[in-house]
This record gives C-alpha cells, sequence and structure tokens, in this order.
C-alpha cells in the first residue's frame, strides 16, 4: 500500500489479519480454522486479534470484504482493455493462471460460498453478493457483445469456472482448468 506521499506502507494489522483469512480459510476450510491460525498466518499476536476481530465470524466477514474488494480491482483493471471479449477472455486467463491454486484448494470465492451456505447467519447472503457482483459483470461483458442473452451466457461462463474449479481440485489436475479455459475462450469467440 501507498500513502497520500506515494510512499510504500506495511498494511496494518487489521489488513494482514483479513488477507490472512482469505488465505487460512481457503486452504483449511471454514470449520477447522481456528482465530490463533489466522493470527499466526498474519505475523499478529493472537492476543491482538481481538482487539481488530471479536470473533472468527468478524474476521470472516472481513475475508469477505477482501474477496469484494479484490474482485472490484480486478474488474476494474480489466475495464481497461479495449473489447468485452478481450475483458472476458483475460479473465478466464486469470482463472487458469491461478489453476494451481485451484488443483490443491479449489477456487477461493466458490469453496467459501460453499461452505457458508450451510451456516444460517447471513454470511452466505454476503459472499453470494460477491458472486452476484462477478455474475453482474460478465452480464455487462455478454451485453455489450449485443447478446440478449447475456444473463444465461454469465451464468454459464461462471457455472463453468466453478465446475472446472471442483473438478481441478477433486482431481488434483491444474491441466483440467488449462483445457477448460481454452474451450471457453473458443465459446466466447463464437459468440460473434
Amino acid at each position: 500500500m501507498a500513502d497520500s506521499t506515494g510512499v510504500r506502507r506495511q498494511p496494518g494489522k487489521r489488513e494482514r489479519l483479513a488477507a490472512a483469512a482469505v488465505r487460512i480459510l481457503h486452504e483449511q476450510g471454514v470449520e477447522k480454522t481456528t482465530l490463533a491460525d489466522i493470527a499466526k498466518a498474519a505475523e499478529v499476536p493472537v492476543g491482538n486479534v481481538y482487539y481488530y476481530f471479536k470473533t472468527k465470524d468478524q474476521l470472516i466477514e472481513a475475508a469477505i470484504e477482501a474477496h469484494r474488494r479484490d474482485l472490484g480491482e480486478m474488474t476494474a483493471s480489466l475495464a481497461r482493455l479495449p473489447t468485452p471479449r478481450e475483458r472476458l477472455k483475460a479473465l478466464l486467463n486469470g482463472w487458469v493462471e491461478q489453476r494451481e491454486l485451484a488443483a490443491r484448494f479449489g477456487c477461493p470465492t466458490g469453496t467459501l460460498a460453499s461452505e457458508l451456505d450451510k451456516r444460517d447467519d447471513g454470511l452466505d447472503r454476503a459472499i453470494a453478493d460477491v458472486m452476484r457482483t462477478l455474475l453482474d459483470w460478465a452480464e455487462l461483458q455478454f451485453r455489450e457483445m449485443g447478446r440478449e442473452d447475456s444473463r444465461e451466457l454469465a451464468a454459464a461462463l461462471i457455472a463453468a469456472y466453478q465446475g472446472i474449479s471442483l473438478l481441478t481440485n477433486t482431481f488434483r489436475d491444474p491441466e483440467l482448468m488449462a483445457v477448460e479455459g481454452r474451450r471457453l475462450e473458443r465459446w466466447i469467440d463464437s459468440l460473434a
């Protein structure tokens, strides 16, 4: 992070804890993760965690917000590409670049959504909103391509990615995601 003078500064404890929560929740899952695990990963004394987050659920909320922020940054970066087709393909390429991570742990957002769906505390709706944001963004790209079926195409794209993430993780085979990424690029090209 850079401050107002442009000087890089180290992220604060709260930011480090949120970033560690994203990583550790993805690697270990919600139920297995403890506040101590996140504190250790963030290099923050466990006693200091309670100053920023009173409960594990608050840390999960911070992780969800980090997913939302990362998605916003990613789509803002993709918006600099000149055409919706290029933006969609760049999204796919970003996913494929993460195939080793997906092979080990699955999709970070999708895995968290699946785990939180089993709970009845509202966190499932919060992560669903992040997924909806991605779906809405993809729909906009297909609409800009002149497609009247843009919502259905967006859902098909996101579903294909979530499905291949699951298979990539299940079989621990990153090549599955690379093959599906190429297929989805051809599909996008066919939608002219």
